[in-house]
């Protein structure tokens, strides 16, 4: 039997159009890469993904409107990942963990060690694996009340119905590791590869922000207790670890599991890397650890991802930005072919291929320049020389090979900087290429962010953080008050998940984003920013820049 990603039947014991088995496994095999594995337990992968452990797919009814299945029906998507509920306007969707299932409402109130969960329903007995599975069958609680209509209704078998039940016994029993009485442990992690001034720059503003931080949590207070259901300050001191990579990045897993075996981290804080995060990224991914905005230009983009969180894609959104304005060129017959030049062993690279992916779909040809730093520089004016006036020039260069690039530009060409490899608009671009020349540039203009500076510029003057690599700075800086503030709000539920479930909240709230005109994360998002502008730089030997067109989200 061939189900379609409903549940629904398409071939059976009396329905063998071959027509249609071609079309569903098709359909079945197109999705796989985009699906996620299923979990070995099976009431994860009820909770998480839907998928019952006959293989077919939970369905979620409600008294009006369409079933949902599958994925869309997922207890996940309501009550997330930890089990802590979540809240959507005004609407509190409650825990699912078993300590408030299962525990008594006076008992849930009167422990210290359970906190309070600000969707916990408190005037309710405690659940059953019967009264649990009356009401996940039927939208009925222990004392006979109904549901919310918001709460679909599951006719689960009996094995599904254990195989969930059991999960939810689980979820949220074990403390998450890093995590005592008295601290929270976090790390911070950088790449033999990171610019040094960057990572000193990174570092110092990690010790003045979490020296200050414990200094305001200093004598501490007792822990929330559960009927208080106000904000307050968290008293745990924060501990940083730094781990420093060396060696080639094949041997850095290794590196990151010693280190974290030794002394284990609630997350990972910022960060910084040069070439290479993806071995960084599959390590907190692979080990359940939030790492949170860290310092990074090449991102992984992996969808299905939870605990990785970055400000935005870097010059993966770069390439996506310029090619939205190719694609506006060669509808209007102004381009024909797009030569793009690169250092072979930089993050141009990933850029470079990004954007030769979006083009393979369109009518441009496209013709990729990939050379190491020697070669790439004897080899440029010949590979400007051979350029035609219908082609549009994508430079992925660092700043010292924009400097050495020939006092003039080829004649009629359409011409793409990287703005985060070439320095933004400090770029050393020769007078003559400012003109025709734009470049990428994913934050807000600086005009605009000015504003936003002030508070952050302020803290680093008072601390005394020494200017050095601002925007290393200044996104370091962010991120400390970002997470800072989520745990502000997590009220002593310091779980994993749930601290990136409060982030992807808090995230937005923000007035004040600094180098961003606007952050955002809904769920199951890891990238803050989206968007940004082609800009043009206005003076001659300055480093004013002027939007060439409106902030585009590719």
């Amino acid at each position: 039997m061939i189900e379609d990603l409903c549940g629904r039947r398409l071939v059976g014991p009396r329905q063998r159009s071959s027509r249609w088995t071609l079309v569903a496994v098709f359909a079945l095999f197109a999705f796989a890469d985009a699906w996620p594995a299923v979990p070995a337990d099976p009431g994860v992968a009820i909770y998480r993904l839907g998928v019952l452990p006959s293989g077919g797919f939970l369905v979620g009814t409600r008294d009006a409107g369409e079933p949902t299945f599958g994925a869309a029906a997922a207890c996940v998507n309501c009550h997330r990942r930890s089990g802590l509920g979540t809240v959507e306007g005004q609407v509190l969707v409650p825990p699912v963990i078993a300590k408030y299932l299962f525990n008594h409402r006076q008992l849930i109130i009167e422990d210290p060690d359970i906190p309070h969960i600000q969707g916990y329903l408190p005037n309710r007995s405690a659940y059953t694996d019967a009264t649990l599975a009356a009401a996940i069958r039927a939208g009925v609680t222990p004392d006979g009340r109904r549901l919310s209509y918001l709460m679909p209704r599951y006719a689960l078998d009996d094995a599904s119905m254990r195989a969930l039940i059991g999960y939810l016994r689980t979820l949220g029993s074990q403390p998450s590791p890093g995590v005592s009485n008295e601290a929270l442990e976090f790390a911070t992690v950088v790449t033999p590869d990171a610019d040094p001034v960057a990572k000193f720059a990174m570092l110092e503003v990690l010790r003045h922000f979490i020296e200050g931080q414990n200094k305001l949590i200093a004598g501490g207070t007792p822990p929330m207790q559960s009927n208080r259901a106000i904000m307050y300050r968290v008293t745990r001191r924060w501990n940083l670890q730094v781990w420093e990579l060396t060696g080639p990045a094949a041997s850095w897993p290794a590196q990151l599991q010693a280190r974290y075996t030794a002394r284990p981290v609630f997350a990972i804080l910022s960060g910084i890397a040069g070439r290479d995060w993806a071995p960084v990224h599959r390590f907190c991914e692979s080990n359940g650890i939030p790492c949170l905005l860290p310092n990074v230009d090449l991102p992984v983009v992996a969808e299905l991802d939870f605990y990785p969180v970055y400000f935005s894609r870097g010059v993966l959104l770069e390439a996506d930005l310029i090619a939205v304005r190719l694609g506006e060129l060669a509808a209007s017959g102004g381009v024909r072919r797009v030569v793009q030049v690169l250092a072979s062993d930089d993050i141009g690279t990933d850029a470079a291929a990004a954007l030769a992916g979006s083009l393979r779909s369109g009518t441009l040809a496209s013709e990729v320049h990939a050379l190491p730093g020697p070669e790439l520089r004897a080899r440029l004016p010949a590979i400007l020389a051979g350029l035609k006036p219908d082609d549009a020039l994508v430079l992925w260069l660092r700043s010292s090979d924009v400097a050495a690039l020939p006092a003039r530009p080829p004649a009629s060409v359409n011409i793409f900087l990287s703005g985060l490899m070439a320095d933004l608009e400090n770029t050393p671009l020769a007078a003559g290429w400012r003109d025709r020349t734009r470049l990428s540039y994913v934050f807000d203009l600086p005009d605009a962010r000015r504003s936003r500076m002030v508070l952050a510029k302020s803290w680093l003057k008072i601390h005394g953080v020494p200017p050095a690599a601002e925007r290393a700075q200044i996104q370091t800086y962010l991120a400390c008050v970002i997470v800072a503030e989520t745990l502000g709000h997590m009220l002593d539920s310091f779980v994993r998940d749930f601290l990136n479930e409060r982030l992807e909240m808090m995230v937005s709230r923000r007035l004040s984003n600094a180098y961003y005109p606007r952050l955002g994360l809904a769920p199951g998002q890891r990238f803050a920013s989206k968007g940004g502008y082609l800009v043009r730089l206005a003076d001659p030997d300055g480093p004013r820049v002027v939007a060439d067109g409106e902030w585009v989200v590719p």
